[in-house]
């Protein structure tokens, strides 16, 4: 059997359908993806991709199966999917994606015509599985899907171990040992075995750590924003969106690079010239029905706060990250013989509440010559101090 030495969890074993996946071209893509996108600017040796991540998340996803004693195709569908979860990301993951829903109206999770139309298909089909089931598992809908993609998953259970590896920031310390041993199926759903809240509850207390140090660092923050921006402006001239959603890093650069809209922006981030908070607000700063804004309405803010304060469209950026949620307080557990909801028997969770809104903050950003004019003019559209 094939086996291949990774950084997190030391040999990752690979049986025969693994092995041809990841010489398919979805997969070798994702070598030059990174995980963490922008926090390289911040973490300078968070340089790991999503071609590392799939594999620890296939290796996570191999030994939940067999812990859990999933018949032979099912277990082999759900290492599948984990191993496919994440080639549906485009460049630079998570902080292009809302560009690319919004001009393809599908979400990373929805593979099945990628899977379709590449190389993915025919070794699925030379292995006994069809792109719809493994296309249904990545999205968490099959049986066994929520391993893959729920509250609780091999993907969290990897990307948090191995995004604290690679920064070196301590907080992102899961036990997934113990998370694995304790999955169980209890009437179709994913549960947590009696005597294992604190288990889920530790994966909460990595996440929010996780989230105040390295995912919602304000720098990555900025860089994600001005890859945003960008994005659509290029999208916005004619460029393929589907050509775009299947770009690496480096090509995605390189694309804004040779056009005159957004040549500005790729020389910003290799040169990490980056825009400056004009206004950084916390959530009870921040008038609630700011919260709620759609893109559209946040972009007739920014045109706003521009014209205020006698500068360029694009020297302005508002950031706005939507409501504060904990999506792994909807996990289950058992209690006393009963599955519960985690936010129901948990009162950490509550305290995770609050400590996600006292995180939480509302960015305006600018050119640094720009940052006095942004921020008052900002402060006075807005309608915070």
């Amino acid at each position: 059997m094939q086996a291949i030495k990774d950084a997190v969890h030391d040999y990752v074993d690979l049986c025969p359908l693994a092995a041809d996946l990841l010489d398919t071209t979805p997969l070798q893509r994702l070598r030059h993806v990174r995980q963490l996108s922008t926090v390289a600017l911040v973490y300078p040796s968070a340089n790991h991709t999503r071609f590392e991540h799939s594999l620890g998340v296939y290796h996570l996803a191999r030994e939940a199966a067999e812990r859990l004693d999933l018949d032979d195709e099912d277990a082999l569908r759900v290492r599948a999917a984990a191993l496919l979860h994440d080639v549906g990301h485009g460049p630079f993951g998570h902080q292009t994606e809302p560009a690319i829903e919004r001009h393809l109206g599908r979400h990373h999770d929805e593979v099945e015509d990628l899977l379709s139309a590449t190389g993915v298909a025919d070794v699925l089909a030379d292995h006994g599985l069809s792109v719809p089931e493994v296309a249904e598992t990545i999205a968490g809908e099959a049986e066994y899907g929520r391993l893959v993609s729920g509250d609780l998953d091999v993907d969290r259970m990897d990307y948090l171990v191995r995004d604290a590896h690679h920064t070196g920031v301590p907080y992102g310390t899961v036990d997934h040992g113990r998370l694995l041993r304790a999955f169980e199926y209890r009437e179709g759903r994913l549960v947590l075995s009696e005597g294992n809240v604190a288990t889920a509850e530790s994966v909460l207390v990595a996440r929010t750590l996780m989230n105040a140090t390295v995912y919602r660092h304000h720098v990555s923050r900025i860089a994600g924003a001005m890859l945003d921006r960008a994005a659509e402006r290029l999208l916005g001239a004619g460029f393929d969106p589907e050509r775009f959603a299947r770009l690496t890093d480096h090509e995605l650069l390189v694309a804004f690079g040779e056009r005159e809209a957004t040549a500005e922006v790729a020389r910003r981030l290799g040169e990490r010239d980056l825009y400056k908070r004009a206004g950084w607000w916390t959530w009870e700063e921040v008038p609630e029905a700011l919260v709620d804004n759609s893109y559209l309405d946040v972009r007739t803010l920014e045109r706003k706060v521009a014209g205020l304060a006698g500068v360029e469209e694009r020297d302005v950026i508002l950031d706005n990250p939507g409501r504060p949620s904990i999506p792994e307080s909807g996990a289950h557990v058992v209690v006393d013989g009963e599955v519960e909801r985690l936010a129901d028997v948990s009162t950490l969770v509550s305290g995770l509440g609050a400590c996600a809104r006292e995180q939480w903050r509302l960015g305006v950003y600018a050119p640094d010559e720009h940052v006095g004019a942004v921020s008052a003019a900002a402060s006075e559209v807005l309608g915070t101090d």
